[in-house]
């Protein structure tokens, strides 16, 4: 390979048949004592109007002659070569020095004494110095090699998975669910599928090795919760944010509510009665009753319930708490949401329970910027860690996108799709473009500062934990 020519951070590389790279794969380019790395991010061929005529003769007159012509000079074995050469497109990421990586990428590599050659992962990671405690492995790179990143790059850290459906998303996040749990890691999981349940099973039918530690809990059966533990705040967030109760008839709710407390009678019944009895406005009462009797009819309520830090407590070592939300109507669904974030916050406000991961699997579909953007902004401070897990990437808002640290990208092919990400991903609009358009099922680009902010390609491996959720098909195979 050679160097053609430089364009910004972007280099054109003459390659010929032999020369092999794809797309994602970083080259080294060696110049006395330094090195320049780049990555491949495209390949066309090299093209030019005299070649592109000489193709065309060559065609007409090997399509008009029946002999062979006479050929002393080997030239044609020569014309062939020159048709089969090829262009890479490769952007600048960063350049070595003594070896060390370096952001001086200000000098231009010599296009006559420079050497070219493809640069093997565990050397690319030797100069990122990229190293950890808990290695999370994630499959392999272009080249057969084993490539993991680390339960610190997810540490305090807002991720975002996304790609179009059945590209490997669910298969990545369950991946890094079981090994954060295998590392002692808590981590809560809003499942829209009821897909996450399988964690605690091997494919073979066998128990897992987190089988102990994956907790499921169905709304309105094994996660119900007490008034009292969940507090004025959580509910009031819930009648809020989920129910869109005025504002009129929640402060009635929390006179209802705090006359109750007083006289230590707080329950949903309770409640009931005093809506139906207390004198106030007949419109503030028709909204009060129609959010009770939601409340009520979602059976997330009752006298006894779960705790989380007893959840937490139990499980020394780690655990997997799965809310399974697919049987549930899309308002039970939101009031579950904003339950169980009110409430976390709040133990760890307390420094009650550790830090969370939280995996929110089909994000777009219970998105609110109301409490969201909240999340983002002040709740990795408290300890809530999440990860969205989503096919739209539209539906995330751009002030999100922003405070992203790691973003694993799969296969897009709308050009609406791309054209978000490529906007607000911490990566180039052309290798994003490029790249994510050709990548097979369970290849993904991860970016950000799981991989030292240099994309890398990554196969996914196989499960070992049982992969519910896929797609459900009337004609089988």
């Amino acid at each position: 390979m050679k160097i053609l020519s430089k364009n910004a951070n972007e280099l054109l590389l003459l390659a010929m048949k032999e020369d092999s790279a794809a797309k994602g794969d970083y080259l080294l380019i060696e110049d006395r004592s330094r090195s320049m790395i780049v990555q491949v991010y495209d390949e066309e061929y090299l093209s030019s109007q005299a070649l592109i005529e000489d193709i065309v003769k060559e065609e007409v007159v090997n399509a008009s002659s029946v002999e062979n012509l006479h050929d002393p000079l080997n030239i044609g074995s020569l014309s062939r070569l020159v048709r089969d050469a090829r262009i890479f497109r490769a952007k600048i990421r960063a350049s070595v020095k003594d070896g060390k990586l370096s952001s001086d990428v200000t000098w231009l590599p010599s296009r006559v004494e420079s050497k070219i050659r493809r640069l093997a992962m565990k050397e690319l990671d030797s100069f990122l110095g990229r190293r950890g405690i808990f290695p999370i492995p994630l499959g392999r790179t272009g080249d057969s090699e084993e490539f993991e990143i680390y339960a610190e790059d997810l540490d305090g850290k807002l991720t975002i998975i996304t790609g179009k459906k059945e590209s490997g998303k669910s298969h990545l996040s369950k991946m890094l669910v079981k090994t954060l749990v295998q590392h002692g890691a808590f981590v809560v999981i809003f499942d829209l599928n009821n897909e996450y349940s399988g964690l605690g099973w091997n494919r073979d039918g066998t128990p897992s090795a987190i089988h102990r530690q994956v907790k499921v809990l169905e709304p309105g059966k094994t996660l119900r919760f007490t008034l009292n533990y969940c507090g004025k705040g959580a509910v009031s967030g819930m009648l809020k944010n989920a129910l869109d109760m005025p504002a009129a008839s929640l402060r009635e709710f929390f006179r209802i509510w705090d006359w109750l407390e007083n006289k230590q009678s707080l329950s949903i019944d309770a409640i009931g009665n005093a809506v139906n009895t207390w004198n106030i406005n007949e419109l503030v009462r028709d909204a009060l009753v129609s959010r009770y009797h939601v409340i009520q009819s979602s059976r997330l309520f009752g006298d006894s319930g779960l705790r989380f830090e007893d959840v937490i407590s139990a499980g020394g070592g780690g655990a997997a708490l799965v809310i399974n939300m697919g049987e549930v109507s899309p308002t039970v669904r939101r009031m579950v949401v904003e339950l169980v974030l009110s409430k976390l916050v709040d133990l760890l406000e307390r420094q009650i329970i550790p830090p969370i991961f939280l995996f929110a699997e089909e994000a777009h579909l219970y998105i609110r910027d109301t409490y969201w953007e909240d999340i983002i902004t002040r709740m990795r401070h408290f300890g809530v860690y999440t990860t969205f897990i989503t096919n739209q990437p539209d539906a995330i808002s751009d002030s999100i996108y922003r405070q992203v640290d790691n973003i694993f990208l799969f296969n897009f092919t709308n050009d609406g799709d791309l054209e978000k990400i490529a906007r607000v991903s911490l990566a180039d609009s052309d290798t994003i473009r490029s790249i994510v358009r050709t990548l097979p099922q369970r290849h993904c680009l991860a970016i950000g500062k799981a991989v030292c902010d240099l994309p890398v390609v990554v196969r996914v491996a196989a499960a070992e934990v049982l992969t519910l959720g896929e797609t459900k098909k009337f004609f089988k195979k």
